[in-house]
């Protein structure tokens, strides 16, 4: 689905030039669940941001769907998100004067999808994260972990084929980590391809690679020895 190859990214400014991202190699298949680890400040969110064509590499091929993205123009880059990405933030990213319903219909609006469709969609979807009975509640009427299953609903609800996720579990409580950790196990069970930034060595469990970073560099390729495993039916 993807591969990075000689990804670079340099900051410069008039006095000095930061190298976020030196030599990056990397291939997510379909239908892997990734975690992308490393301490404060070694590039992590940097390369979130190129996977999902929200910053551009300094040099190097990035391949999506085996279309070389490096040189699109903004417009189709931005409907390649709109088409394929999904995105999950440690701050929700929820919109207040909204209901539930309403933030994860947001997307679907911007498609242009017919209303019917749009209520048919959403619907399925809050089912999907346990959430239909809420739809019509306002983000500060929910807990941590309801909002985030709301943004992880409204990131899915245009089924795309990538969800990019920078610390899911940031915001939230051990109770609540886990079962947006859990959510996201399914949702990759399912058939969703996923790649997310964490600094939690749990959390990282959930997936099926880990790559480490250190200074801008990948460091290591791992696959977990042992995995989470949660009940079958726990977001039937």
């Amino acid at each position: 689905m993807i591969k990075l190859e000689q990804i670079n990214r340099v900051f410069r400014t008039s006095e000095v030039e930061t190298t976020a991202l030196h030599n990056i190699d990397l291939h997510v298949e379909q239908g892997d669940f990734l975690a992308i680890m490393g301490p404060s400040g070694c590039g992590k969110s940097t390369l979130l941001s190129i996977l999902g064509m929200l910053d551009s590499p300094t040099s190097g091929t990035y391949r999506f769907a085996d279309q070389a993205i490096e040189r699109y123009s903004e417009q189709q880059l931005a409907e390649l998100r709109k088409r394929q990405l999904g995105f999950i933030f440690q701050s929700f990213n929820l919109i207040d004067d909204l209901t539930v319903a309403q933030n994860v219909e947001l997307p679907l609006i911007y498609q242009k999808v017919a209303k019917k469709q749009r209520q048919e969609q959403v619907q399925a979807m809050l089912t999907r994260v346990n959430l239909a009975h809420r739809a019509g509640h306002l983000p500060q009427q929910l807990s941590g972990g309801q909002q985030q299953r709301v943004a992880i609903a409204r990131a899915l609800v245009c089924n795309p084929s990538l969800i990019l996720a920078d610390e899911p579990t940031g915001n939230l409580d051990s109770q609540n980590g886990e079962e947006v950790m859990q959510l996201l196990q399914q949702l990759n069970r399912d058939g969703t391809t996923i790649v997310m930034v964490t600094h939690s060595e749990q959390d990282a469990l959930y997936g099926n690679k880990t790559v480490r970073l250190l200074d801008g560099e990948i460091i290591s390729h791992e696959r977990p020895a042992a995995q989470h495993s949660m009940p079958e039916a726990a977001y039937a």
